[in-house]
């Protein structure tokens, strides 16, 4: 599990520079900006930040998110 102070200070990569980027925990494995609605998963306890894979899931609804861990 991603520590909560990991949560505080974390921010979407592309939001930050113009806004807040503030990121919401979505299900224990995902990270929702609250500003763009990229979604960045947590595989292994670790957030995957990068721009490319937030991209990638833009689009998909929260519902509709997999599971980053399974196999």
């Amino acid at each position: 599990m991603v520590s909560q102070d990991l949560l505080e200070i974390l921010r979407c990569p592309v939001c930050v520079q113009e806004g807040k980027g503030e990121l919401e925990l979505v299900r224990e494995t995902w990270l929702v900006c609250k500003d763009c609605g990229r979604k960045y998963p947590i595989r292994d306890d670790i957030p995957v930040m990068l721009i490319e894979e937030g991209d990638k899931w833009q689009a998909t609804a929260i519902e509709d998110l997999p599971d980053p861990n399974a196999a």
